[in-house]
């Protein structure tokens, strides 16, 4: 622009010709700048139709949890002597009460050195450890492939990886666990499961150099050679039974039973009931989260909107500093989803979902205020309290029928559970948002949602106005050098004829 502005001074005009198009266009850009701001407002709202359905899918997961029977059949399980015996319970398991009475724990196979070890540490072979003739050893263990070791290459560390690294031939773990404590100088061998099936045997014992014998784990007898331990099985007393266990943690109807010690003469009580405290935690962290979901649905809905405050354009921003941009887009942001008809269907579905009556359902429990939760005031406009002490008592004298309450399936809509009636209608709202807004998670590369479409059309109508700008700007240009000429002519004219006249 400077040379054609070096160009227009010739004339002597004294017209700033890049004042006058920049001027001009900016009544041209205006038209853009319109359609800059509705593409703007346009992205705002699309970020803010799914800010809420992202809160629309939390809220919908944990309505989920809601509509399982499981979330209300929680049961709790105490024992009179955690140290003896520790229980826990699934949901399936009957409230009532156990009695169990410990004689004896589940134990794994051992065998131990039965002595302190002559190791030297020193050394770095098994003949020069233990003081052993050189030679190979060989042996199975619980029935591997035969394990060897040389006494005059191996060392008491490959003993120990042999034995652990065991197999059997068809490629499954011996189930054998061994180490070598050098401080106290013992070997320790053991199974590692328990009950008396649980055995450490190692068989097919060749031990000319006497490596057994040397570790204290006693002397292979019998033919072929062996040397093995067996474990023992849990003995309890179970309300009266005697009965016996492989492992010190074993289930019976539903309850889980870990062994933790013995005793001859205590009988230990355990107690099943209803998990009442359970339960009302999940009913109220679902209540909790579906206040702060319709608070904020209600927010967008009813925000007052300043249209006076519209996107800035370019020119704007310039005038403005950071601090102020930010407090002037606020602002702006603000209402744009004020009355929005697909919202204002979300709430009221919500709100209908839990307000109605569930038909087929235990009489005394067949809404909301049955069971201690009750509308708010209208001004919070849909807002659920509860009362904990009667939400309690409802779980505590018949969680049957607050499951029902919430978790009834029916083909008939006002048979359907109040959790299964919300599930629906938020599925349903979340798919209209996603239709008006499109999806966050999409891996589509083009947005077909309503405002994808139309924010894609302002995109190319910005463009348009783009190579449209660019044509009118370099029209004024030409226009202005014409002008420019043509006064430059009738300059020279002028000057000529003033000329001419001084002359005579």
């Amino acid at each position: 622009m400077s040379s054609i502005n070096r160009i227009f001074g010739l004339s002597g005009s004294g017209l700033d010709v890049d004042q006058i198009v920049s001027d001009l266009m900016k009544v041209q850009r205006m038209k853009q700048d319109k359609i800059k701001q509705n593409k703007q407002i346009a992205e705002w709202q699309k970020s803010d139709y799914r800010d809420l359905n992202n809160s629309l899918r939390t809220l919908r997961d944990s309505v989920f949890q809601m509509k399982l029977q499981g979330t209300y059949l929680a049961k709790k399980a105490t024992s009179s002597n955690e140290g003896i015996v520790k229980v826990t319970v699934a949901n399936s398991a009957v409230a009532g009460s156990n009695t169990i009475r410990v004689t004896q724990l589940a134990s794994n196979a051992r065998l131990d050195s039965a002595s302190t070890v002559a190791f030297d540490s020193s050394k770095t072979t098994l003949a020069d450890q233990l003081g052993l003739a050189a030679g190979t050893v060989t042996f199975t263990v619980n029935g591997s492939e035969s394990i060897t070791i040389d006494t005059s290459q191996d060392n008491i560390d490959t003993l120990v990886s042999k034995i652990n690294g065991a197999k059997t031939a068809d490629g499954s773990s011996a189930g054998v666990g061994a180490v070598f404590d050098k401080t106290l100088q013992r070997m320790f061998i053991s199974s590692t499961a328990t009950g008396s099936a649980a055995q450490v045997k190692f068989e097919n014992i060749t031990d000319p150099c006497g490596l057994f014998a040397s570790l204290n784990l006693g002397t292979p007898t019998g033919t072929p050679p062996t040397l093995e331990s067996n474990g023992a099985n849990a003995i309890i007393v179970y309300n009266g039974m005697t009965l016996e266990e492989a492992s010190n943690r074993f289930t019976i109807a539903g309850v889980t039973y870990t062994l933790t010690g013995t005793s001859d003469t205590e009988t230990v009580n355990i107690t099943l009931s209803n998990d009442t405290d359970g339960i009302y935690e999940n009913i109220k962290s679902f209540v909790d989260l579906y206040n702060t979901t319709i608070d904020k649905l209600n927010t967008k809905l009813f925000e007052e909107r300043d249209t006076s405050y519209l996107p800035l354009t370019d020119d704007e921003r310039e005038e403005l500093s950071e601090k102020q941009q930010e407090k002037w887009e606020e602002i702006a942001k603000t209402g744009l989803l004020r009355n929005d008809s697909i919202l204002s269907g979300v709430v009221r579905s919500m709100r209908y979902s839990l307000s109605s009556v569930v038909s087929g359902v235990n009489a005394d429990y067949n809404c909301l205020a049955d069971i201690g939760i009750t509308t708010e005031l209208y001004y919070e406009k849909g807002k659920l309290k509860i009362n904990d002490e009667e939400l309690k008592k409802a779980i505590d004298t018949n969680p049957q029928a607050v499951m029902d309450l919430f978790t009834k399936t029916s083909d008939v809509i006002g048979e359907k559970g109040l959790a299964v009636r919300l599930y629906d209608n938020l599925t349903g709202g979340i798919e209209q948002i996603i239709d008006k807004a499109g999806a966050e998670d999409s891996y589509s590369l083009v947005d077909n949602s309503v405002l994808g479409k139309k924010i894609t059309s302002y995109s190319k109508l910005i463009a348009e106005w783009d190579d449209r700008l660019e044509n009118i700007e370099a029209r004024y240009y030409k226009q202005y050098a014409a002008l420019e000429t043509a006064l430059s002519q009738l300059s020279q004219q002028s000057a000529s004829l003033s000329s001419l006249l001084g002359a005579d």
